[in-house]
């Protein structure tokens, strides 16, 4: 069950918009596609027609119990193009040169810098830490919508939390400095609180299709 979605409204033409509930969702057959969308199955195969003759989708045909294989249709890696990357380009170099230049301190302490700067830019949008969990967890998802993440909260099978970015902003430069998914773990942990653990369940740079991030809510221990 989906608790609170921070997504901006599915974009763009009927492609794009394909496109993005791929890129949200993960694999999925025509007819769900078809049925997100509220358009026919026919549109929706005419549109990754396309899509794929454009590299950006591929497809597999797997088996079921009765009648044909379920044809499932999956993002390629050239589709991460048509999403938001902040600034890779710039990024990369700086990282890249700051690392020659001053080795892996020097790179240790600039993540380090960037990670305490988010915690002061984000708490200044933060609800108060006395709010429910739910509320401060959809605010930092509103947050991560506006920088590209496509983030949304859910709620777990066991009842927790789970913050799932469907894509990510940051990843060439993510690639380049590890550094920057750790200072990820720990701007949540900062934000949310001493009274909430925060865990990475999914991780992109593992090979997984997101990230995701399992919260949950511990009781302060007295001294």
């Amino acid at each position: 069950m989906r608790v609170t979605s921070q997504n901006a409204e599915t974009p763009g033409s009927g492609r794009d918009r394909v496109l993005f509930l791929l890129k949200r969702d993960g694999p999925q057959a025509t007819a769900q596609v078809a049925q997100q969308l509220g358009v026919t199955a026919m549109a929706v195969r005419q549109h990754l027609a396309v899509l794929h003759g454009e590299g950006l989708v591929e497809f597999s045909d797997e088996p079921r119990k009765i009648g044909r294989p379920a044809r499932i249709w999956r993002l390629t890696p050239k589709a991460d193009a048509r999403f938001p990357d902040q600034h890779a380009g710039l990024a990369v170099d700086m990282l890249q040169l700051v690392q020659s230049s001053f080795g892996d301190e020097g790179l240790e302490r600039l993540t380090d810098g960037w990670t305490r700067k988010q915690v002061a830019a984000y708490r200044a949008q933060m609800p108060r830490q006395d709010l429910p969990l739910e509320q401060r967890v959809a605010a930092l998802v509103k947050i991560r919508c506006a920088e590209g993440f496509m983030a949304e909260c859910r709620a777990a099978q066991d009842g927790t939390l789970e913050l799932v970015e469907n894509h990510c902003a940051i990843a060439k430069a993510a690639h380049s400095c590890n550094q920057l998914c750790g200072g990820e773990l720990r701007l949540f942990r900062e934000l949310l609180g001493d009274d909430v653990r925060v865990e990475r369940v999914e991780h992109f740079l593992a090979g997984d299709r997101r990230c995701t991030y399992r919260i949950l809510a511990t009781p302060l221990v007295a001294p």
